[in-house]
């Protein structure tokens, strides 16, 4: 049985070359398939939409879509469980091929926010190819992580594309569909957080998705409708995975801007520095530590001060040294661009975490009250974060 669709046609309007190229991605032209019998790949939220998404469209038009069949982890597992759709438990598609379903063999597989590459082999073996959502206007955030990218960049648009799964990379196939330039604005950005962003492009990838499968945008031959920021690509961004050192602070290269949108983006930020361990000569020994900054807030500089901005990274404190903290006194750090933090909070390699000044001073990290001015009421770390 063959679906043939005709879509629907837009009056004339004046139209910028971006808007041009999208409206052209729609295909307003008649396109015949298959019903169609999906393998569906994905991990998280994000894919999750997209799923969904293709589960209504089943349910709407099920003479359009036979069957869905689901692979992945945890969470879309969960998902495609709950909506009763088949799953398949795999950890590589080495030696494995798509079961043939009570309709038919797969013909279309989409891959949305999935970590393993789907090999040539399975793509050549499904008439219709592979489809991926992917959150970005690419080429611009190509990688694992386009959505941390994103908001590490300060990015206050964005968009989503729909692209065939290339066989020999990820993110590098025909760009199908894509939002309009300049993209869609993200909700105050400024303050957004990676899950905040999720929500709003998942809904938008999904829509995007049910569209390019009602238009038959799968269908050969493909149009390549290309990226709309391809003509700047001095400007394009990698967004690669996000490592545990993506946290690690650049004292002497971070602003507070730098600062906060990374603990935001990424989550807590760390540094290192010299932890006195248990004597157990008797002699105090010094081992360097990871010390995790588990809340902190910007604050004005307390007055006098100063001196402690020529070195960012240099943690100090208002109580002397080696006291037990007390009301009104604190744990301070200096970044590059002269901004004071107040650490509220932190958690020392191997301790639990605690109060910012309580945890430094059972740390013994502070040093000697005579490298700074006489009478000066601060005392500075034993050596600045690194």
């Amino acid at each position: 049985m063959l679906i043939v669709h005709r879509s629907k046609s837009f009056g004339l309007c004046r139209l910028n070359s971006s808007a041009i190229r999208w409206c052209n991605s729609r295909r307003y032209a008649t396109s015949t398939f298959e019903p169609l019998r999906i393998l569906f790949c994905g991990s998280d939220d994000f894919s999750i939409a997209s799923l969904k998404a293709l589960y209504d469209y089943k349910v709407k038009f099920p003479s359009q879509i036979s069957s869905i069949d689901v692979t992945g982890t945890v969470p879309i597992k969960e998902a495609a469980s709950a909506l009763s759709l088949p799953i398949h438990e795999i950890d590589t598609f080495r030696g494995w091929t798509p079961p043939e379903t009570p309709y038919g063999p797969i013909n279309l597989i989409i891959a949305v926010s999935f970590g393993l590459f789907v090999p040539p082999r399975i793509l050549n073996a499904a008439k219709y190819g592979g489809l991926n959502v992917h959150p970005s206007l690419l080429p611009d955030f190509r990688g694992p992580a386009p959505l941390h990218h994103t908001l590490l960049a300060g990015r206050t648009k964005t968009g989503v594309t729909l692209q065939t799964l290339d066989h020999k990379s990820f993110d590098h196939g025909k760009i199908l569909a894509q939002t309009p330039a300049p993209g869609f604005d993200i909700p105050h950005p400024d303050t957004c957080t990676v899950p905040e962003l999720t929500s709003l492009v998942s809904a938008k990838g999904a829509q995007l998705l049910s569209d390019g499968i009602q238009q038959g945008l799968f269908v050969p031959p493909l149009k390549d409708v290309g990226g709309l920021s391809e003509n700047d690509p001095e400007n394009l961004i990698h967004a690669a995975k996000i490592q545990p050192e993506d946290r690690h602070i650049d004292w002497s290269g971070w602003t507070s801007l730098d600062f906060n949108r990374r603990n935001r983006v990424l989550g807590n930020l760390w540094s290192k520095a010299l932890v006195a361990g248990k004597p157990a000569d008797g002699t105090m020994k010094f081992k360097q530590k990871r010390v995790i900054l588990t809340d902190v807030e910007e604050v004005e500089p307390p007055e006098g001060s100063e001196i402690f901005a020529i070195v960012p990274g240099l943690p100090f404190t208002n109580a002397p040294c080696p006291v037990e903290p007390k009301k009104n006194r604190a744990l301070y750090v200096f970044t590059k661009d002269g901004q004071a933090l107040l650490v509220k909070s932190l958690k020392v390699e191997g301790e639990p975490v605690a109060e910012g000044l309580r945890a430094a001073v059972k740390a013994r990290m502070f040093g000697d009250r005579s490298i700074l001015s006489a009478g000066s009421e601060f005392t500075p770390f034993r050596n600045p974060l690194v």
